[in-house]
């Protein structure tokens, strides 16, 4: 029930051939075939236990194949650790919020822009004298609209501006292709309605793939959707199409949400 969007123009930022996942005789991702066009923001949807994570994890490194290919670009990353998944230009941020809650706003995302730079383990050297890890620091703590707490330590924030702040950590490293799992997870409606007007704009020009829960969000925010079921994506279409595509209202979405 595969039903695949053909673009002969955009080039394929990421993409995902006959991967496979097992862990001893389960057998959690059978044969997932995607591909994201550079620009695009692609999400990933399914119910519990379909193996959305598992995904993130066999792109960003936390997990090997147990066999098919990954490819960012033209680049096989599949099996390659994390870190060098990352310097070759995919980030990544978790369910969980992952901050420095003792460290201000502004040294969370220094610390972020320092990794960029392979300095992250610089100690005893004069940090804010590095002009180039200050402006870009500067230029994250505007782009998240966390200016006013600068100087507010990341557990003092609130949940929504925590997730912000996570997502500046990710973006430090200039990556082309970012990975979100479930960024609006716990918000109110208005913290995810003020969290998708900002990753409009920090995803401008980048490519996104995100797994959410929130159908109002998945629906207004990508351009493309993968319905994934028991480790298999059986449909990848526009917004529209999946909604009204009665084979994934059975499997996923329900009539309350397609009507």
């Amino acid at each position: 029930m595969s039903t695949q969007v053909h673009n002969q123009v955009r080039p394929i930022a990421l993409s995902l051939r006959d991967v496979n996942k097992s862990f001893g005789e389960a057998h959690i991702i059978r044969g997932v075939n995607l591909e994201l066009f550079e620009g695009e923001r692609h999400a990933i949807i399914g119910p519990n236990g379909a193996g959305k994570s598992t995904v993130f994890h066999l792109i960003s490194g936390q997990f090997k194949p147990s066999s098919g290919e990954i490819r960012l670009g033209q680049q096989l990353i599949s099996g390659l650790p994390a870190e060098k998944i990352n310097h070759l230009g995919l980030a990544r941020s978790f369910q969980i919020t992952n901050i420095f809650p003792k460290l201000s706003v502004y040294e969370n995302l220094r610390l972020g822009v320092m990794q960029r730079f392979g300095m992250q383990y610089t100690l005893w050297r004069p940090i804010a004298g590095y002009v180039k890890v200050r402006e870009l620091t500067e230029q994250l703590l505007e782009q998240v609209r966390l200016t006013r707490h600068r100087d507010t330590l990341g557990g003092e924030l609130s949940y929504s501006e925590q997730r912000s702040l996570e997502i500046g950590m990710t973006l430090a490293s200039d990556p082309k292709v970012l990975l979100l799992d479930e960024p609006m997870a716990g918000m109110s409606r208005e913290e995810t309605d003020y969290t998708v007007d900002l990753l409009r704009e920090l995803t401008a020009g980048r490519t996104l793939m995100i797994v959410e829960h929130d159908m109002d969000v998945v629906f207004s925010l990508c351009d493309r959707i993968s319905v994934l079921v028991y480790g298999q994506v059986v449909a990848t279409d526009t917004p529209e199409n999946i909604r009204n595509n009665k084979q994934v209202q059975e499997a996923y979405l329900g009539t309350e949400v397609a009507a």
